[in-house]
């Protein structure tokens, strides 16, 4: 797995974090979980490649 790519999803993880906690002390909770949703559908989306890889790996193996 690329080092690279584990980088950014702990990047976008922390910045998620950071954000939505800020939002939470602000009384923002409906910012707070729009924001955290953003965050893993950009990490789903940064992984979407790496997925479709380890399905076709797994669809080889059992020869499907």
């Amino acid at each position: 797995m690329d080092v690279g790519l584990i980088l950014k999803v702990a990047g976008v993880g922390i910045t998620v974090s950071i954000t939505y906690q800020i939002l939470s002390k602000y009384g923002r909770e409906e910012q707070a979980i729009l924001v955290s949703l953003a965050g893993i559908i950009i990490v789903m989306l940064m992984l979407t490649d790496k997925l479709g890889g380890l399905f076709s790996s797994i669809r080889s193996i059992f020869g499907l």
